[in-house]
């Protein structure tokens, strides 16, 4: 993966297919978008080392293109994520007897629902932003808002913080790894390992009140 992203390395095709996977993970949360987006920046950060290391003449011109790189990144994926969102929660807002059922035939799908109306009807929409780190998370979330009919106003805003945050925080665990460790698949398996850490610790503090309540 790293040799196939290094080979597109500059090239818009990096952004499309980071972009395409992190829409398409909404609907198929097997999809690695996040890996994909830490290998970028891997990738990335990697080669920007090693032409620091070889003493280029250019350094600061190369600096400032290689900071522009890992911003391109981060607002492609945060983008993407959020268009993501708002595609599945428009499609579940419009088919919503079909969603709701399919919902309702799962207990863990159906209480999350529950608690996401709940939560942004108070305004603690910050559960939107844990489900974006939670394995298939986003997708209950997304889904689950459309269903329950909450307003764009309502979904949008918090939709894009946790695409954001998301995306800073992924980005950052690829350029980390890449600088420390240079482009090499132990940097990208650390990164993932966190990414992972971060959702587990997500999705434990999603399920925290719930046990709270029993």
């Amino acid at each position: 993966m790293l040799e196939s992203l290094g080979s597109l390395g500059g090239s818009p095709w990096v952004y499309v297919i980071v972009s395409v996977s992190i829409v398409l993970d909404v609907f198929v949360p097997i999809l690695p978008s996040g890996v994909l987006v830490i290998a970028a920046a891997t990738t990335a950060a990697g080669t920007g080392t090693a032409a620091e290391a070889v003493g280029s003449a250019d350094v600061t011109v190369h600096s400032s293109a290689h900071l522009a790189e890992m911003l391109s990144l981060m607002l492609c994926a945060a983008t993407a994520s959020v268009l993501g969102d708002m595609v599945a929660y428009r499609l579940a807002r419009r088919g919503g007897d079909r969603f709701d059922r399919a919902i309702g035939r799962s207990r863990r799908l159906a209480t999350a629902q529950e608690r996401l109306g709940t939560a942004l009807t108070r305004g603690g929409g910050g559960i939107v932003v844990l489900a974006r780190f939670a394995p298939a998370g986003r997708s209950v979330v997304s889904l689950g808002a459309g269903v329950a009919h909450r307003t764009v106003r309502e979904f949008l805003p918090w939709s894009a913080l946790a695409g954001f945050a998301w995306a800073a925080y992924s980005v950052s665990l690829g350029y980390f790894g890449g600088h420390w460790l240079g482009t090499s698949w132990m940097s990208t398996a650390l990164s993932v390992v966190a990414l992972c850490a971060a959702g587990s610790a997500a999705a434990f503090l999603m399920r925290r009140p719930e046990r709270t309540a029993h």
